[in-house]
C-alpha cells in the first residue's frame, strides 16, 4: 500500500469515528492559537449540526481577541479537575500529547477513542485510534472543511467563520508560502456565505491597547543579527513578560522577517528561571523544523517551535549555535 493509500485509509477511519461518536471532547495545544480555536469552532458546530454533544476544553484560556468565535460553544480552559464525560476526544492542530501539559495523563487514561486532526509532522509512535492528517494543508481548519464535505454535512455559518479564522491566522492573511489554491477557494467560499472578513481582521489585529507599540518596541530593541544578517534573534526575559493580548509573537517575527538579509528568525521567551520557549521562522529553504527537533520541538519546515529545559541565556546560545550550523559557512 502506498503512503497516499495509507493516509486515505486512516482518514476513512477518522470519518467513521466522527459518524459513530456521540459525545465529543475537543482540545488543542497549550496557548491555543487561531488555527486551534478556528478549527474547534468549525468542527464543534459541524458536530452540533449532526446532533452530537460537544464540549471544548483547552490547556490554557483563549485570548480575548478570539471571543467572536464563541456562540453555541464556549472555549473552556482546564481547571485541574476531571475531564468532561465523552466517548471521543479530538485533538486539533497537534499530535504530541505532551502539548496538552497537565491534561495529558487524563486524556491518555480516559476510555474514550482518540482522534487527531492535524497538519504537522509527527515524530514517534502512533498512540491515537484514528487520524485525519495532511501535512501539506495550510491549516487544520482546512481539514475540517474537507471533513464536512466528505461527511456530506453543510457547515453552519459559525463553522465557516472558524474555518476562515484558521486560514487567515495560519497563512498570515494569505501572505505565507503555505497559501495555495485550495486555501483561497475555501476562503472565497467563506466570503460567499457571509463571513465578515474586514470585521475579523479588525478583531484579530486592530484591538490592541495603547501600550502595544511600546511593548513591541522593547522586544525589537533586543534584536541581534548573526551570519551577516541572515539570522535574527530576539529574546524576552521574564522581567519583560507582557500580556499576550498586547504582544503577538507572530507580529514580532513578521517584522524581523521583513529585513532584506534575514532568512531565519528566532524568538526566545523565558518561561521560568530554568526553561524557555523558541518560535522559529524561515523565509527561505532553511528548515527550522529540523532545527527545533534537535531540542525536542516540531512543526513545519518554515514555522516551528520548541520548549527547552534550559535557562534563557543557555537556551538562546544553544539555539544560535545550532542555527548557525545550518548555514553553510555561517558565522556570528
Amino acid at each position: 500500500m502506498t503512503s497516499s493509500q495509507t493516509q486515505r485509509s486512516e482518514q476513512q477511519q477518522a470519518l467513521e469515528l466522527l459518524r459513530s461518536g456521540r459525545r465529543f471532547l475537543l482540545t488543542g495545544h497549550q496557548r491555543p492559537d487561531g488555527d486551534v480555536l478556528g478549527a474547534q469552532t468549525a468542527l464543534g458546530n459541524l458536530l452540533l449540526a449532526m446532533g452530537r454533544e460537544v464540549v471544548i476544553v483547552n490547556p490554557d484560556p483563549a485570548e480575548r481577541r478570539y471571543d467572536y468565535l464563541e456562540g453555541p460553544l464556549r472555549f473552556g480552559a482546564w481547571d485541574g479537575g476531571a475531564l468532561p464525560e465523552h466517548d471521543v476526544c479530538v485533538m486539533l492542530d497537534f499530535s504530541e500529547l505532551s502539548r496538552t501539559a497537565g491534561m495529558a495523563p487524563l486524556i491518555q487514561s480516559a476510555p474514550s477513542k482518540k482522534l487527531v486532526i492535524d497538519h504537522h509532522l509527527h515524530h514517534g509512535a502512533v498512540w491515537w485510534d484514528a487520524a485525519y492528517v495532511d501535512v501539506r494543508a495550510s491549516a487544520t481548519g482546512l481539514l475540517v472543511h474537507r471533513i464536512a464535505r466528505e461527511l456530506r454535512v453543510a457547515l453552519p455559518g459559525p463553522a465557516m467563520v472558524g474555518v476562515f479564522t484558521s486560514l487567515v491566522t495560519d497563512t498570515g492573511w494569505f501572505k505565507y508560502s503555505n497559501t495555495d489554491a485550495e486555501t483561497l477557494r475555501v476562503a472565497g467560499e467563506a466570503l460567499e456565505t457571509g463571513v465578515p472578513a474586514s470585521l475579523i481582521y479588525d478583531r484579530l489585529f486592530q484591538q490592541r491597547g495603547m501600550a502595544h507599540t511600546r511593548f513591541v518596541a522593547q522586544i525589537l530593541g533586543r534584536t541581534e543579527y548573526f551570519a551577516d544578517g541572515r539570522l535574527a534573534v530576539v529574546d524576552q526575559p521574564l522581567s519583560e513578560r507582557f500580556d499576550t493580548d498586547e504582544v503577538d509573537s507572530d507580529e514580532v517575527l513578521d517584522i524581523l522577517r521583513s529585513v532584506r538579509t534575514v532568512e531565519v528568525v528566532l524568538f526566545v521567551r523565558e518561561l521560568s528561571p530554568a526553561s524557555c520557549k523558541v518560535s522559529a521562522r524561515s523565509k527561505t529553504d532553511y528548515d527550522v523544523n529540523q532545527l527545533v527537533r534537535r531540542f525536542g520541538g516540531g512543526g513545519h519546515r518554515k514555522a516551528s517551535g520548541a520548549t527547552l529545559a534550559m535557562p534563557l541565556a543557555e537556551g538562546r546560545a544553544a539555539l544560535i549555535q545550532a542555527a548557525l550550523e545550518g548555514f553553510e559557512g555561517g558565522r556570528a
